[in-house]
């Protein structure tokens, strides 16, 4: 049971629903560089045992085994998992893919070397069963790498934007609070030594107007999606000209009408098990 008395697996259930919808394998295109960019800062080495955890469709799991780790995804989600295996199989990489939850992940204690999720964990419910499982199983000694959307970034403001018009249920913790550096440091300093955040910049790529990019979002990214089917035509409205308001007004493009460039960050957390 939740704190506000919603039951946990219905609580999942709407996750695993939001996420399905639209096809976020299409909005994981448009982050797959910074992921690649997210693995060459990480402590690897050919043959250690890695987690990617709420992997998605493998934007961190495919980089990770193109450098010789073993890797393994987990994700809550059917339909990102099998999107995840065929874009393995397409490169001939070797990855396990597993269904399951990363407030109760389905491995022993201390079975890899090295866990990661970027942009995925942070949106589990309970964050502390969320930091309690990460250093569970990992190795004493390894790291803790995770990607937050951090409050001050342009995803937060998207984040606030739908807040805004489709409040999230009572008692759930903000996800981009996992990008604020005082709380990551408070929730893993339990279990964890030599916690260090850094700002990265990571860039929003459209070749069209924001108005399409807006567009874009509604169709593939599910919490999107979903916020829009929550609303009658008037809020559908008023969502639609807060976001396009919100992405014109963060454009930098040399070609506003044209192309969208939007200098988005994120919150780069690197912890070492204690």
């Amino acid at each position: 049971m939740s704190d506000n008395g919603v039951p946990m697996e219905q609580i999942k259930s709407a996750m695993r629903a939001t996420w399905m919808a639209g096809d976020f394998g299409m909005v994981a295109k448009t982050i797959a560089a910074p992921a690649d960019g997210f693995v060459s800062q990480l402590p690897v080495t050919s043959g250690i045992r890695a987690l990617d955890v709420a992997t998605g469709t493998g934007n961190v799991a495919l980089p990770l085994a193109r450098r010789g780790v073993v890797v393994t995804g987990l994700d809550l989600v059917p339909d990102l998992l099998r999107q995840a295996r065929e874009r393995a199989a397409a490169e001939g990489l070797q990855i396990q893919f597993d269904e399951g939850d990363a407030e109760a992940m389905p491995y022993a204690d201390a079975s890899f070397d090295l866990v990661t999720t970027m942009f995925g964990a942070m949106f589990a419910p309970r964050p502390a069963l969320v930091a309690a499982e990460l250093a569970r199983v990992l190795k004493a000694g390894g790291t803790l790498a995770m990607g937050n959307w951090n409050p001050a970034s342009f995803t937060g403001k998207m984040f606030r934007v739908g807040a805004k018009h489709v409040p999230p249920p009572p008692g759930i913790a903000p996800p981009v609070l996992w990008g604020d550096p005082a709380t990551v440091t408070e929730r893993l300093f339990p279990y964890f030594t030599h916690i260090e955040t850094a700002i990265q910049p990571i860039e929003f790529h459209f070749s069209d107007s924001p108005a399409a990019a807006v567009a874009f979002f509604r169709e593939y990214f599910g919490p999107t999606k979903m916020a829009f089917s929550r609303l009658d035509a008037a809020g559908q409205a008023a969502l639609q000209a807060d976001l396009e308001a919100l992405w014109a007004g963060e454009n930098v493009s040399d070609d506003p009408e044209h192309r969208t460039l939007i200098n988005n960050e994120y919150l780069l957390v690197k912890a070492t098990r204690s």
